[in-house]
């Protein structure tokens, strides 16, 4: 049985595979009523949006908060039918999942494959930039050219980072093959955009251009600020996980790589309870809807990290790995340590702010 053995892990060994094991099997009937709980209010919720144009563009806007959870909730299906995860036969969570990607405007195979290389990957070092958040360890920014540094630093800016990230991954890059992509992955790619444009001109002549938009692109903007902050916060914390090829471990990395982000059960519906993010790296092969009883009935996985929202918007100003002391940092304590050296070693750094 594999145990967690991570290097200075403060876990004790255990055989987590059995642990996860009674959780893995779908539920078909579970699926189905998620899917009908999810997609049928979603499509209800837009209709509702286009109406209350007629009364209020206020009430529109605060329509387009649920609206965008359940299109959140949508691409956790989505993410599930990649990992195998939410119906038992392959060919159904192929479908649905095609299906789901079209709804969030991501294509299915595609995504899922990049999205594999992730979890594979996670807080390996020599592994990183597929999948991920880029992140620099701090010899590497400081090996950086200044125009180097400012790209980063750009990159790594809120702004661009929850802002225009989301809209040009999940509107722009995503409506591309990749460079790696097989046929499967391409003919994924030409289906979804085809199905995306097909849709939208169809809405669009049916409501009108101005209309299709003060509907559309709050709920857009909404949902991808609200899936990348999930995705970002729940591995860009103080006390993550990265590690050398040759010393990383997978159970190490899926357990103290990736938060529990503890939110109230509302929010936790709508996000599909990526929150316990531990549980979904630790075994991808759990569906969604078992991920909290995994963690609650299991004290051993109750000892990942955890975050609660106040809690988390610290992560924002985290944007280094520093090797030496084994966390996440930002610019202004790379500062303030890069200040603590002999200045022979600061005129050899150069300044990094």
């Amino acid at each position: 049985m594999s145990k967690i053995s991570g290097p200075d892990s403060p876990l004790k060994a255990v055989t987590w595979r059995d642990l996860v094991k009674p959780y893995m099997s779908p539920d078909n009937k579970r699926s189905i009523w998620q899917i009908t709980n999810t997609i049928l209010p979603l499509m209800a919720m837009y209709v509702l949006m286009y109406q209350s144009l007629t009364y209020s563009y206020w009430l529109t806007l605060a329509l387009a908060l649920p609206t965008a959870g359940l299109m959140v909730r949508v691409f956790i299906i989505m993410h599930d039918c990649g990992h195998g995860s939410f119906f038992k036969s392959p060919k159904a969570n192929h479908w649905v999942g095609t299906i789901t990607g079209i709804l969030v405007n991501t294509p299915y195979f595609q995504w899922t494959r990049e999205h594999a290389i992730h979890h594979a990957t996670s807080g390996d070092l020599d592994r990183r930039g597929v999948g991920d958040v880029v992140t620099l360890t701090v010899k590497e920014y400081l090996a950086r050219s200044k125009w180097g540094r400012f790209t980063y630093r750009l990159y790594r800016n809120p702004l661009v980072t929850f802002g225009i990230g989301p809209h040009y991954i999940f509107l722009f890059d995503v409506r591309f093959v990749g460079k790696n992509s097989g046929k499967r992955e391409r003919q994924g790619v030409y289906l979804t955009n085809i199905a995306l444009f097909t849709i939208w001109g169809l809405a669009i002549w049916a409501i009108g251009l101005k209309a299709f938009l003060m509907v559309w692109l709050p709920v857009q903007i909404v949902a991808g600020v609200t899936g990348v902050w999930m995705f970002y916060v729940q591995h860009q914390f103080e006390d993550t996980y990265w590690q050398k090829h040759e010393t990383w471990d997978y159970p190490t990395a899926a357990l103290m790589g990736s938060s529990f982000y503890k939110l109230p059960r509302l929010l936790h519906w709508f996000t599909g309870n990526i929150g316990f993010h531990h549980i979904h790296h630790l075994c991808p092969k759990i569906p969604n809807y078992k991920l909290q009883a995994c963690h609650e009935e299991n004290p051993f996985f109750q000892q990942a990290p955890t975050l609660r929202f106040w809690k988390s918007l610290k992560c924002i100003n985290l944007k280094l790995w520093d090797e030496g002391q084994q966390k996440l940092i930002g610019f202004g304590e790379l500062k303030r340590l890069q200040a603590a050296l002999p200045l022979a070693q600061q005129a050899e750094l150069g300044n990094a702010s």
